[in-house]
């Protein structure tokens, strides 16, 4: 057993490959409660598309013990809020509570994670498949996905989390245990834990309710390395009142120490209210309600993007704009005045998400999980403030090159949405659908 650790966060590895990190927050009468897995989409063939996070859904619907109804009364006289996420490459089971009852709650969490019986698989089926039936009348979410295809093609992180509803449908339990007995090791999970807590009761809790029931002890993650982005299309046809627009190109990887640049380039472009983006396309021109960047990293690469819903009147107008304030932001970079107001901006967001336990433990059950640094929040800020004009100019020149990015549309005419993208790359709106 090893431990380490940097200043709040205490992290301790068990001789079983699992691994505990905790950080305290003595003010709170409350814990953050996380278990983590490493594994998500991205780790499914095309005959497991979704089970991931089908996967997910079922660590709920009952165990030896307890049913799906008992797990929730259980919660719910603890006066606990419980969920779960599945990610590309991870798989999350939390809960908050007060920290009178952390004992309980862990045992409860480890036997879901651990020891899920899959009964009543056929109406959870149902339930994701509903799910996925709101995610396609959902526009504005679905091209994001749409996106991630035209981006990374074949490869699973172009594929959605939710799955294809052919394989929710029809995927039999055997197939589910054996993918849980694969991918739910040891050496994959990450307990984290913030709030009122020791670091050393956690860790013997860990291995009372984790490492007790003893997961296989190994596994391998991620299908191959991520692939070289591509500038493609990607169009989904349907009758919409907007054009849903998106743009994405290579980004950066988690550890990446660059991150933290890429953060207020993000918040300059489009990730704020005074962003680039913000201002010209929706404060100025009423083009759109919805408009902004956003970024993406995995653990061997990432992803830049963009999105704007507009009505079909303004869809050229918008790709215009987007146009200019890509090369602007390519060729010219931010302004000093843009980089302070940008750095307030980031600071003040990781101050704030850390007086909340559940983002504390995020955070730290992140970094361990994947192996970045586990920074405390004064170097956290110490690394956005270091951040010069220069950083941010080699970034944007790297990153957001127009002739990088690949382009999707939910919208009703194909032709109309491959015209709008001549001003941004005219290779683009001559692309083979």
């Amino acid at each position: 057993m090893s431990d380490s650790g940097s200043q709040g966060a205490q992290v301790t590895e068990l001789s079983s490959g699992i691994r505990v990190v905790t950080e305290a927050v003595p003010s709170v009468r409350s814990v953050a409660l996380g278990l983590w897995v490493r594994t998500g989409s991205r780790d499914e063939t095309p005959a497991q598309a979704g089970v991931s996070h089908f996967l997910e859904h079922l660590l709920f619907k009952g165990t030896e013990r307890h049913s799906a109804i008992e797990i929730a009364e259980i919660f719910d006289g603890m006066g606990a809020s419980v969920n779960a996420a599945t990610g590309k490459e991870s798989t999350q089971l939390h809960a908050r509570l007060l920290d009178t009852h952390t004992d309980q709650a862990f045992d409860l969490l480890a036997e879901m994670l651990l020891g899920p019986t899959y009964p009543d698989i056929d109406s959870e089926r149902e339930v994701v498949l509903e799910e996925i039936a709101m995610y396609e009348d959902e526009p504005s979410d679905r091209v994001h996905d749409v996106l991630d295809e035209a981006i990374f093609g074949e490869h699973p992180l172009g594929r959605r989390i939710l799955g294809a509803a052919e394989v929710i449908s029809s995927i039999p339990v055997p197939d589910i245990k054996a993918y849980h007995r694969a991918r739910y090791t040891a050496s994959n999970i990450v307990v984290a834990a913030a709030g009122n807590l020791s670091h050393d009761e956690i860790v013997e809790l860990t291995r009372q309710h984790v490492e007790s029931r003893d997961p296989a002890p190994s596994a391998e993650h991620s299908d191959g390395a991520a692939p070289e982005p591509q500038a493609r299309v990607g169009f989904h046809c349907k009758d919409t009142e907007q054009y849903h627009v998106t743009l994405g190109g290579p980004g950066i990887q988690r550890g990446d120490d660059r991150r933290h640049a890429l953060a207020i380039l993000d918040t300059v472009f489009g990730g704020s209210t005074s962003s680039r983006l913000f201002r010209e396309v929706r404060e100025k021109r009423g083009l759109a309600y919805a408009v902004g960047s956003y970024t993406q990293q995995f653990a061997d690469g990432g992803l830049i993007g963009l999105y704007v819903g507009t009505r079909e009147d303004n869809i050229e107008e918008a790709c215009e704009v987007i146009a200019a304030e890509l090369s602007s932001i390519h060729s010219e970079g931010i302004t000093q005045e843009e980089l302070t107001r940008a750095k307030e901006h980031v600071k003040g967001r990781l101050v704030l998400s850390s007086e909340s336990t559940a983002a504390r433990m995020s955070r730290i059950g992140k970094a361990v999980l994947f192996g970045t640094d586990l920074l405390t929040l004064d170097e956290m800020i110490g690394r956005v403030d270091a951040v010069s004009l220069d950083d941010v100019a080699a970034l944007a020149d790297e990153l957001y090159a127009p002739d990088q990015l690949a382009a999707a549309a939910i919208a009703p005419s194909e032709d109309r949405f491959r015209a709008a993208l001549a001003p941004i790359n005219e290779s683009l709106a001559a692309a083979p659908a």
